[in-house]
């Protein structure tokens, strides 16, 4: 199959419109599974405070660069929206080297966490299914390693399915996926401030300040950094509004408007449920505290109990939230199928990857080989990490933060530098082109910088036992963020030499080098 335009990769266009589209950002995010999995781990490590009770300080510091990026991202999609997003931005900008590296950015980041989903939307199916038939023997499969990973794997591949079924079906499908999150963690946070409010909270409650909310007295290097990876991981997916953007109404302005709605949507979200959770809880190291290390792979499964109660309404509410994970978790996984998929198609299009992965197919108008791709490599990762060991999943989320961090600030330096002709044209192109581009790409680069640090010590990570989780000696996150980086390079270089023609091919002027002097890199 020949190069084709971005307007003519064989996508379905004008399929989602802008509420599609937010729902989408949203739904990417899995508000649910991103609090349950990561709220813990920007509480503490370890059993040893990290934020604490400024937890919500840090989530509303860590939206400042998302917003930022957000931005840019807006800007870069009126200019260009191509499918492959960051891969084509970044190719305009710095080249093919750069470009092909975000690119990989993407899809390693989705086919790790994939692996993480799977096994949450796996757990949560018995779970949920325990609960509502008072079945301890079900819910107790949640917790088997065999029967928690097939359940993950099915999860994996009837998702992938629905992806390959058409983006209009996916859109649909998140629309409902996503009422029933927020419904349950409003439930969640209402229940827990009238506890609070009214006194009748757990022994470790505490009232809330606006102290919360201000990140002052904690150490960047050691705490900040680190947390705010963490909790880039629990913003991350808004940009699958932008993946979409070729299969949008108005494919210039939609997807940018999506992405800046969905991430302000999500700072009101987090840092509601967050306050109201570490005010009923606490962050204390023991009991339901959220600084206790059983605590920190799902904060909702271990305070639920003592939230709602026992009573048959009590029992109703356990169930809901159990659900909105669940549910949370597996519209994640079809919404990371998604941009992996049309980032693959964009890379395969401009020559980047073998041309198979640029097929669509003709009657559903999705990528082919590019979903399907998708969905077996997660698959393979979720299973080959449970092999290795079970620990290596609490491993995920941070390593995924550092390649959320290396390629958002990609992005916001080529958004810089694309437009770096047209910056003093206006004060909005200094303003959204320029000084929140940058600021938001330096502050990810130097939060991957100190959180490597920190995430490569032996000790940052341990397993229920106070074990160190390593590799080689090296703190398991680090290994893998820096790992799956490390096999991007190994896999570029074996495009280079069997297809190099992306790689030398010259830049020629983009769809807007007349207005804004950007250039475009393709293959020839």
């Amino acid at each position: 199959m020949s190069d084709r335009t971005t307007t003519a990769k064989g996508l379905r266009p004008g399929a989602v419109g802008l509420v599609g589209s937010i729902v989408v950002g949203l739904s990417s995010t899995a508000p649910a599974y991103s609090l349950a999995a990561s709220l813990g781990l920007v509480v503490a490590s370890g059993g040893v405070l990290l934020a604490g009770v400024k937890a919500p300080a840090v989530l509303l510091l860590a939206f400042v660069p998302m917003w930022m990026i957000a931005v840019a991202c807006k800007e870069l999609n009126r200019l260009d929206p191509d499918c492959g997003t960051t891969f084509t931005w970044v190719t305009r900008a710095f080249g093919p080297v750069a470009g092909w590296m975000g690119g990989w950015g993407i899809i390693a980041a989705d086919v790790i966490v994939m692996a993480n989903l799977a096994q949450v939307a796996g757990s949560y199916g018995f779970t949920f299914v325990g609960t509502i038939t008072d079945d301890p023997a079900i819910a107790a499969l949640g917790h088997d390693v065999l029967w928690s990973t097939v359940a993950g794997v099915a999860w994996i591949g009837v998702m992938t399915v629905v992806c390959h079924l058409g983006v209009e079906v996916s859109a649909r499908l998140q629309v409902g996926l996503l009422a029933v999150e927020v419904l349950a963690l409003l439930v969640l946070a209402g229940v827990a401030a009238v506890r609070v409010i009214t006194g009748t909270g757990a022994p470790t409650s505490s009232t809330p300040s606006l102290d919360w909310l201000w990140p002052g007295g904690l150490d960047l290097g050691s705490v900040v950094a680190p947390a705010m990876l963490t909790a880039l991981f629990i913003y991350w997916g808004w940009d699958t509004a932008l993946s979409l953007n070729e299969e949008t109404t108005d494919p210039r302005r939609t997807p940018g408007r999506a992405a800046v709605t969905s991430t302000v949507l999500l700072l009101v979200v987090y840092v509601l449920v967050a306050t109201a959770t570490i005010a009923f809880a606490g962050v204390g190291t023991d009991g339901i505290g959220l600084g206790a290390p059983g605590n920190a792979d799902d904060v909702f499964a271990a305070i639920a109990p003592t939230l709602f109660g026992p009573s048959v309404l009590g029992h109703a509410a356990t169930a809901l939230l159990a659900f909105a994970i669940l549910t949370s978790a597996a519209a994640c996984t079809q919404t990371t199928i998604l941009p992996t998929a049309r980032t693959a198609l964009s890379m395969a299009a401009h020559g980047a990857l073998p041309r198979r992965f640029a097929r669509v197919h003709e009657r559903f108008r999705t990528p082919t080989w590019s979903t399907w791709g998708m969905g077996i490599a997660s698959a393979a990762c979720y299973v080959l990490c449970t092999i290795v060991s079970g620990d290596l999943l609490s491993a995920l989320i941070g390593s995924v933060g550092l390649l959320i961090a290396a390629y958002y600030a990609l992005t916001g330096f080529a958004c810089v530098w694309v437009f770096r002709r047209t910056l003093f044209d206006r004060a909005r192109n200094l303003l959204v082109r320029g000084v929140l581009p940058l600021v938001g790409g330096a502050s990810l680069a130097l939060t991957f910088g100190y959180g490597l640090a920190q995430f490569a010590r032996p000790d940052w990570l341990q397993d229920d036992g106070g074990h160190d989780v390593t590799v080689l000696g090296v703190g398991a996150v680090a290994v893998v963020g820096v790992g799956s980086i490390a096999v991007g390079v190994v896999l570029m270089v074996v495009q280079r030499f069997r297809a190099p023609s992306f790689f030398v091919g010259r830049p020629v002027a983009g769809p807007a080098a007349g207005k804004d002097g950007a250039a475009q890199h393709v293959g020839r």
